[in-house]
């Protein structure tokens, strides 16, 4: 069932903005993020989320501090749309004490259950029994709260998301199945390792399925705003594809990408379906905002993230006595 964001004059200013800002706020973390690898200051690898924003604000912005997400190794999007502050993510990615994992998660593995995040997933496809688990929780202990689980469409060939969907679909669990199809399953294309309909496999289980363009934060909202309630009155489970692009390779070192996609379709898609400048131009056609206003906008967000990049750089890394911290129980 393909879902299409109403094209009319909206009022609700000060939603629309906080989702521009929160759009704005993951691809500059990004940004950030990708200087620090190529400058050596930041261990291990990275993957970045740019190009995928609305995906994870529009359903975000639909989503309480006590609704919960679960994540995958391209989480930072994710983390950032559910609240997540720079200072303590960045420190995260430097391995520092004051990260959201104490330095521990890194970019792969970042949590914030504050805000309902319960981290993000090295492994393709396994926080599906997570977040599937979070709303079995969530139903049992009646708190009305849902859960969303974000995938990508290489995770639609492992087991373990269909074990989850039938008994999320068996006990009717508050939960939603995003799945960010980006065209890609790390270096191959999403039709050749999946065949048939990706929704079409989540209906066979009575699960019913959704595709969406995932470049539009309204259209994403819209419909996560609709599920997001049925969720709460009991309806659930509900699966959506979210057709998006990310516009770097499968990691920050997948910079010649010749080989599996061409240049010619990056450029289109950061051209013409950038999800930010494209709602930009409808902010501004609507007269919401001014391009000013938006430029101020980004250019606070461009500050916050430098403040927070160099307050990572010069704070403390754990002390060696805490390696074992929080991986053992603590003897009595």
């Amino acid at each position: 069932m393909a879902a299409k964001a109403a094209r009319k004059p909206k009022t609700n200013t000060e939603a629309y903005l906080r989702m521009y800002r929160q759009m704005a706020r993951i691809r500059t973390f990004e940004d950030n993020a990708n200087q620090l690898y190529l400058s050596a200051k930041m261990p291990g690898l990275t993957h970045m989320y740019s190009g995928q924003e609305a995906v994870a604000v529009g359903i975000c912005e639909a989503l309480k501090d006590s609704d919960y997400i679960t994540s995958t190794h391209r989480g930072h999007g994710h983390c950032v749309a559910k609240g997540a502050d720079f200072k303590e993510m960045f420190c995260e990615l430097l391995g520092k004490e004051e990260g959201y994992c104490r330095g521990k998660g890194g970019s792969m593995h970042i949590a914030d259950q504050s805000h309902g995040n319960l981290g993000a997933n090295a492994i393709v496809g396994g926080s599906t029994g997570i977040a599937t688990g979070a709303a079995f929780s969530a139903k049992y202990l009646k708190t009305g709260s849902v859960a969303v689980c974000f995938f990508g469409d290489g995770a639609t060939a492992q087991g373990l998301l269909y074990e989850a969907m039938n008994m999320a679909a068996l006990w009717k669990l508050p939960v939603i199945y995003a799945c960010e199809n980006n065209g890609y399953s790390e270096y191959t294309r999403t039709e050749e390792i999946a065949a048939g309909s990706l929704t079409a496999r989540a209906e066979a289980f009575g699960i019913e399925a959704f595709k969406v363009d995932g470049q539009d934060v309204l259209a994403v909202n819209e419909l996560a705003r609709a599920l997001v309630a049925r969720c709460r009155k009991g309806e659930g489970p509900f699966f959506v594809e979210l057709e998006t692009y990310r516009h770097h390779g499968h990691h920050v070192g997948d910079i010649n990408r010749t080989y599996y996609r061409s240049r010619e379709e990056e450029e289109d898609w950061k051209r013409n379906r950038d999800p930010i400048v494209n709602f930009g131009k409808w902010l501004t056609a609507q007269k919401i905002v001014t391009a000013a206003e938006l430029a101020a906008i980004d250019s606070e967000v461009k500050a916050d993230a430098e403040a927070a990049v160099n307050y990572a750089l010069e704070a403390r890394y754990p002390d060696a006595d805490q390696v074992t911290r929080h991986v053992y129980m603590e003897a009595t």
